[in-house]
């Protein structure tokens, strides 16, 4: 509930400030079931997915949100849910859970969402290191990909190295389809994990036109009326 409020806040701002697409960390509903003790608490079934995320329905904000879903098939998905006015356009799920392991189930489709005016396709944190689901949905004409992370990884492994290479993904990506590439990631200290945060808005070309801020909290904003899609 707490995510929800922060969410819906965010969605608020976006509301006053004419933003049509708001993004969202990977997992903000729950955090990670790899990470958690008890999986089926976090997990929001697919039948349920619309009720849970009503409070954050607007008629002028699409949101992007990260959780974890219970399939029909009994298996768990890293899913993100796009909720524009107040239904589910549609989910993507995860196709490549983890670098070795996760108690995810692969997802296998790559959809485009045709909303706001512009044409977008979503690929999950891990999922950018490959090149494949960001062609697919350039294929089916995206012009921006988002890319929902979250970074939290033990204090042990190193988090700014680890950011870095998530724009080094997102600069490959952007160069490979000539397409906006959208990050938004976890930043800061949550228990044992802590993440140096990668979220960053990549122009077709790979320039890096905004970036966060190592460690904080940033909300990032790109006006595509004013920006040559492809350049």
């Amino acid at each position: 509930m707490a995510a929800l409020a922060l969410i819906r806040e965010r969605v608020k701002q976006c509301e006053a400030d004419d933003v049509a697409i708001l993004c969202c960390p990977e997992g903000i509903l729950g955090g990670l079931a790899d990470y958690s003790a008890d999986q089926m608490l976090i997990a929001i079934a697919t039948r349920r997915i619309a009720s849970v995320l009503a409070p954050l329905a607007s008629d002028a904000v699409t949101t992007i949100v990260g959780f974890t879903e219970l399939g029909d098939d009994g298996a768990l998905y890293n899913s993100a849910a796009v909720l524009h006015r107040g239904t589910i356009a549609g989910v993507y799920r995860k196709q490549h859970p983890a670098i070795r392991r996760s108690v995810y189930a692969a997802g296998t489709e790559t959809p485009v969402f045709h909303l706001n005016g512009v044409t977008f396709g979503i690929v999950i944190c891990y999922d950018s290191n490959f090149s494949e689901p960001a062609r697919q949905v350039a294929e089916q004409g995206a012009l921006v990909l988002f890319v929902p992370s979250n970074n939290g990884l033990p204090r042990l492994r190193a988090c700014e190295e680890i950011a870095a290479q998530a724009r080094q993904c997102d600069v490959a990506r952007a160069i490979e389809n000539r397409m906006w590439v959208v990050r938004a990631d976890v930043a800061g200290e949550s228990g044992d994990l802590v993440s140096a945060g990668a979220s960053a808005i990549v122009r077709p070309g790979g320039s890096v036109m905004l970036a966060a801020q190592p460690f904080s909290e940033d909300f990032l904003v790109v006006n595509l009326d004013h920006a040559d899609s492809r350049t």
